[in-house]
């Protein structure tokens, strides 16, 4: 019997030139189907390149983005897509928000606003369908903005810096949240962060990339038990593995 592949991503040799500018090196990664993968690395060294790349809206100038073996490179439509602002429509209501990517391609319908009602009600929004965004936290308008991604049905989700603008404990939270939502879900999630702790709580695997031109050096497990919590934060495992990531964010290891 031929293994069936659980493979749902694959970069092959991905690269990515701005005039003399290398942004991305030809990258090579591979994405396990359910899996939860975080991106470390400074700033301008391609993550967010990369996942433009990935979602179709830059053409890698080598290489290949494969989904489930079939070639998407430069092509549009095949990911969920959440940047670090929430970019809600101020005079949208909650519930037009989580709708918004589908009223950008089509007519929406009764069942999508039904859906929407469904997710904010699992997700802790149900009361604040009718609100506009000027009346949610930042925590509540990063919901919303993830609720719209999570209703495009994709199976991979890119997640950019989601809560880079939060304080700390709003951005905990939100960490626990996400997870809660992954585990209900079972998309695959690439998640980009410049907080160490942040990568280590989420994911299961951690890639952590060189400064310009971006290239991975490390492609690390994660060997923390799920679930998580705040006590994650002080396993011994937990520690271990951010002096890892932060020796080699500063070049100590290769």
């Amino acid at each position: 019997m031929v293994p069936v592949s659980t493979t749902l991503l694959e970069l092959r040799e991905v690269g990515k030139v701005f005039g003399d500018t290398v942004a991305l090196a030809p990258t090579s990664l591979a994405i396990e189907e359910g899996s939860f993968v975080a991106i470390v690395g400074p700033s301008g060294c391609g993550k967010s390149t990369m996942f433009n790349v990935i979602a179709g809206l830059l053409r890698p100038d080598g290489g290949d983005v494969v989904l489930r073996g079939a070639p998407i490179t430069a092509s549009t439509g095949h990911v969920g897509y959440m940047l670090q602002k929430d970019l809600l429509v101020p005079w949208r209501t909650v519930e037009d928000n989580i709708t918004m990517a589908t009223r950008l391609t089509r007519r929406v319908t009764d069942e999508d606003r039904a859906e929407a009602r469904r997710v904010a009600h699992q997700y802790g929004l149900g009361e604040f369908l009718r609100h506009y965004p000027s009346a949610l936290s930042g925590g509540m308008r990063q919901r919303v903005a993830f609720m719209r991604t999570l209703v495009t049905h994709q199976e991979l989700l890119l997640l950019d810096e989601p809560f880079g603008a939060l304080d700390a404990q709003t951005r905990l939270e939100m960490q626990e949240w996400l997870l809660r939502v992954w585990k209900d879900t079972g998309r695959t999630v690439l998640f980009i962060t410049h907080d160490v702790d942040e990568s280590i709580f989420l994911s299961d695997r951690i890639v952590v990339m060189s400064p310009r031109p971006g290239r991975v050096v490390a492609d690390l497990a994660n060997p923390l038990a799920r679930p998580r919590g705040i006590h994650t934060l002080l396993e011994p495992d937990f520690i271990a593995l951010k002096a890892k990531v932060l020796g080699l964010l500063h070049g100590e290891e290769a």
